[in-house]
């Protein structure tokens, strides 16, 4: 058993996914501290608050609702609650919903555990998928996580990387074995803005991912988790191409 752990989300305190994620998170340690936002900041990625004031309110002892970011709770968490005692492990999530291919960008859950990961916690976030919003299979990652986790504690991993799991849309007892998989593109193919009208007669604006079937590469998240597996992906900040950065080497200095 872990001495400590931190929990964050990115769907907000109240989230089903952050229940989950305590259920999890008390198999594997004796002190669970949850630090998460007051409210749903899917979609933030890494964002921090550096141009106006949070505020933390403790709900009950290790148990705090930011009005930030998931990057602000880390941030809180590591740099100020639980300064002289911190975590041995960052759990993120349980995301409702997939992190696969480019939608890790965008994610705040997998934001908040690259945060974990640049201020030095072993960091993991998880993602359960689900065909239907209102009957998610909860139970999926609830009954394999804690499993999981132990096993890759066990291995370990570099301290520049954080690590994103994603439970597939089936029963437990139905699901296939623990999967190390590359990142794919993932099935963005775009973003549209769609103008509507409020009561009131002003313009306002919904922003949309489009999707699409898209060639995902060799050894993807995205085939492994359509294959039924649970998936695991070691990520890290460093973005460079190095295909491009070869070529562009040809001509300008380094």
């Amino acid at each position: 058993m872990l001495d400590r752990i931190l929990l964050i989300n990115d769907d907000g305190i109240d989230a089903p996914g952050l229940a989950v994620l305590e259920q999890i998170a008390l198999e594997l340690g004796r002190e669970i501290w949850v630090v998460a936002p007051e409210h749903d900041q899917s979609g933030v990625s890494h964002a921090v608050s550096l141009h106006h004031p949070i505020r933390a309110t403790e709900r009950r002892p290790r148990r705090w609702a930011v009005t930030g970011t998931p990057g602000d709770c880390v941030v809180m968490a590591l740099s100020h609650l639980m300064r002289g005692a911190p975590p041995q492990l960052l759990l993120s999530g349980v995301n409702r919903g997939l992190n696969l291919g480019i939608e890790t960008v965008f994610s705040g859950t997998v934001g908040g555990a690259m945060t974990g990961m640049m201020l030095g916690a072993p960091s993991i976030a998880l993602s359960q998928a689900w065909s239907d919003p209102a009957n998610v299979r909860w139970e999926t990652a609830a009954r394999l996580a804690p499993g999981i986790v132990r096993r890759l504690m066990k291995i370990g991993w570099s301290a520049g990387t954080c690590l994103s799991i994603n439970f597939p849309d089936l029963p437990p007892q139905d699901v296939g074995p623990l999967t190390l998989a590359r990142q794919g593109t993932g099935s963005v193919e775009g973003m549209d803005v769609e103008a509507r009208t409020d009561p009131r007669g002003f313009i306002y604006y919904w922003v949309s991912f489009r999707r699409g079937d898209r060639d995902q590469g060799p050894e993807s998240d995205v085939a492994a988790l359509n294959a039924g597996r649970v998936v695991v992906t070691p990520l890290r900040y460093d973005r460079t191409d190095e295909e491009a950065y070869a070529a562009l080497a040809q001509s300008l200095p380094r």
